[in-house]
């Protein structure tokens, strides 16, 4: 049986593929994470970090959709592994 990984964006290893699974404070969320399409099951992969935690480059959905996000905002997505 494996383990699967889960936990928030902003420590989700480089270059795995992971699915969202919810967020950790809707309340105080930025409401611009789901405009653009970051929602519960949606499938990501983390391209690249900026040094200095600067922002993740990730990819999601299946348009294959692509954006920079900062870590704070990336503290509030919960995340697993696929």
């Amino acid at each position: 049986m494996t383990k699967k990984i889960s936990g928030t964006l902003c420590c989700f290893p480089k270059n795995t593929l992971g699915k969202i699974r919810g967020f950790n404070d809707e309340l105080k969320m930025p409401t611009k994470i789901l405009e653009m399409g970051l929602l519960p099951k949606t499938s990501f992969k983390i391209l690249y970090q900026a040094p200095f935690d600067g922002p993740l480059y990730i990819e999601y959905g299946e348009e294959r959709s692509r954006l920079a996000l900062r870590i704070e905002e990336a503290r509030f997505i919960e995340v697993e592994m696929m």
